[in-house]
């Protein structure tokens, strides 16, 4: 344990003696007074951080000169309209709040062939209401062993066939323009082995070795392994590699051609700072933090979530609050829900991925019961004041269903057997089944698997298109709005994969790809087809459906300040089907997850909401107005948006 009172004065009296060597780096810089303004008062938690992490080591004090170097040599070149932009949001720190925020995610090749395409299609994005646009890992990586970008071979190169750096930029600028903030990853876990450092270890270069974990035989390996998980068990069994080259076994958590970077080393802590920060410079406002979870390792653990991991990000939080504080953090942990809330706080990473909510909206829809749902939203969905979900239906990943075994044994349900039933429902297996899904990730050890498929084939619609089904496909369509309706208006940033609103089906002809073949994450990262795009105006379709019924609720979303506002509360609806939530206490949503109508008693809204006692209240979903009796009906998948 550090004695905080003697870090903080040590903290100070370093800073004291750095400042000479920092100043003159500074001499021409206009902004140096704001830089070093935010360094005296953030340096004193970067300091004890980076002393818990690194402090016992001889070299201590020139890692940290190097460190605050790097970050003088970053502010320096920061672009003067991203540094007027760190001043804004200084001002207005949670911005990321407002009801206006609407994320879109997609791949930059499969959206719109290249980055110029992404450029062209801006107008899609506003047509659509989007303030935010997540383009998926476009950096440097192996032609042919890539994990869908997040194998990065160089973190300041642009894939060549999407494009270059200055495009980015230039892209960042364009977004800012519009009023779009630019998300990108960091993939801060693993580096691919066709990175310069890997290289250069693998050419027997002590220094790049270091960067990483080798070990010259499967002594260390075996110790650790007997507390590790299998992240991919049939694709990518176990959690090393053996490199002929060096006569050493890497770590590898995910893929052999991933190598895990060794965090313990603050060489390395200092490169992916640069990295990092080298993004934010090209415009970057929103990082996604791509498996944070696995970033330190210790022995005799399970080497996820560790203390130090935290350490790791909140230090990098402090880095940026000095460099570039318009630049925030969002965490992507798959972890268990107590964990995925650890890493969410403002000296950590403000956004977080909402894991739990996404597979829960799907159990739901495959129960037709909300009372999972319920039960751990309203125990879970709470966040500090200063904070925000990133919710969202489908990413590009597989769906796991990552919620809590004691929250479904408090309603007497068996956390591994409902598992195996959801499995069963979205691989289509379950009879009554509306989905069509594949399975990914199956482990034969313990019978854990998890599902791929679009948001559309396992909502039901590519089962009702097959069946030539009017009826099944208009109740399919009304479950993907649904969900939809939820991340809408629950509170924090809702995230759509694009290609959804156009409720797009699997595709399968990844199967063909020997590259993608052995991966079914692919059958829902197909490529957008804009000849069905054409089709959103036309309600008649289902591209029309989905996309004119969505964007309804985007821009009712936008023009609600209840849903940028205040604490969402679930509250007990009195019936098994329907979801319940209030945002503010002045606006209520109601959510029947089953094919038939449902009633609850209107009473229940008067003790988590001001609305009860309202003479008449606006569904602004279907834009009517309702007299409250006795009871609110909802027709199948419907949802009311209510505010008095």
């Amino acid at each position: 344990m550090q004695d905080y009172e003697w870090v903080e004065r040590e903290a100070m009296k370093t800073l004291e003696r750095l400042m000479p060597r920092l100043q003159p780096l500074m001499t021409h810089e206009p902004n140096k007074e704001i830089f070093l303004t935010r360094l005296q008062y953030e340096f004193p938690r970067l300091f004890r951080l980076l002393h818990e992490l690194y402090g016992q080591r001889y070299d201590f004090f020139y890692h940290l000169e190097q460190i605050l170097m790097n970050a003088v040599e970053m502010f320096i070149k920061r672009p003067a309209e991203l540094k007027a932009l760190d001043q804004q949001r200084e001002a207005d720190k949670l911005w990321f709040q407002s009801e206006t925020m609407v994320g879109g995610v997609c791949y930059v090749d499969l959206f719109a062939d290249d980055l110029k395409g992404i450029k062209k299609r801006i107008p899609y994005f506003k047509e659509l209401g989007l303030t935010y646009v997540h383009l998926m890992p476009l950096f440097q990586s192996p032609e042919e062993n890539s994990d869908g970008g997040y194998a990065i071979s160089d973190y300041r190169t642009v894939n060549p066939d999407l494009g270059t750096m200055e495009q980015l930029a230039d892209l960042a600028k364009a977004f800012r323009k519009e009023g779009i903030s630019l998300v990108l990853d960091f993939v801060f876990n693993h580096t691919s082995d066709e990175h310069i450092w890997a290289k250069r270890a693998l050419q027997g270069e002590e220094r790049y070795q270091d960067f990483y974990y080798m070990f010259p035989d499967r002594t260390m390996p075996d110790a650790y392994e007997r507390t590790l998980r299998e992240i991919f068990p049939d694709q990518a069994p176990g959690n090393f590699t053996y490199r002929r080259e060096v006569d050493k076994w890497v770590w590898t958590s995910f893929y052999d051609f991933q190598w895990d970077l060794n965090y313990k080393n603050p060489d390395v802590f200092n490169a992916m700072m640069g990295e990092m920060l080298f993004l934010a410079n090209q415009g970057v406002e929103v990082l996604r933090l791509d498996a944070v979870a696995f970033i330190w390792k210790q022995l005799g653990t399970s080497c996820e979530s560790l203390a130090q991991a935290h350490m790791i990000i909140r230090a990098y939080n402090a880095i940026t609050r000095i460099v570039c504080p318009a630049m925030l953090f969002k965490s992507e942990a798959i972890v268990h829900p107590n964990d995925v809330a650890t890493y969410i706080g403002w000296e950590e990473a403000p956004l977080s991925y909402h894991p739990t909510l996404m597979a829960l909206l799907w159990e739901a829809l495959a129960t037709r019961k909300v009372e999972l749902l319920h039960a751990s939203m309203a125990r879970r969905f709470h966040l500090p004041s200063d904070c925000a979900w990133v919710n969202y239906v489908r990413v590009h990943d597989d769906i796991g269903w990552t919620f809590a075994d004691e929250d479904a044994a408090e309603l007497w349900i068996n956390g591994y057997d409902h598992r195996q039933f959801l499995n069963a429902f979205y691989l289509g297996e379950f009879d009554g089944s509306f989905a069509i899904g594949e399975v990914f990730g199956y482990n034969e050890r313990t019978g854990d698997k998890r599902i791929s498929g679009t948001g559309a084939s396992l909502a039901g619609v590519e089962k009702a298109v097959n069946a030539n089904d009017d009826l099944q496909l208009e109740l399919s369509i009304k479950r993907f709005l649904l969900i939809h309706s939820i991340i809408l208006s629950v509170g924090g940033i809702p995230l759509i994969y694009l290609g959804d609103e156009l409720a797009t089906l699997n595709d399968y002809s990844y199967k063909e790809d020997p590259n993608k073949k052995d991966d079914s994450r692919w059958v829902h990262r197909s490529k957008l087809d804009w000849q069905r795009a054409k089709k959103r105006t036309d309600k008649s379709t289902v591209e029309g459906m989905m996309f004119q019924n969505l964007t309804h609720m985007i821009d009712i979303r936008k023009s609600t300040p209840a849903i940028g506002q205040g604490v969402t509360t679930f509250f007990p609806s009195h019936n098994p089907h329907i979801l319940a939530f209030s945002r503010a206490g002045s606006f209520v949503v109601l959510a029947n997850f089953s094919e038939f109508e449902q009633t609850i008693p209107s009473h229940v809204l008067d003790a988590y909401s001001s609305l009860g006692s309202a003479d008449s209240l606006t569904d602004l979903i279907a834009d009517a107005d309702m007299t409250l009796t006795d009871t609110i009906t909802l027709a199948p998948y419907q949802v009311m948006w209510l505010q008095s």
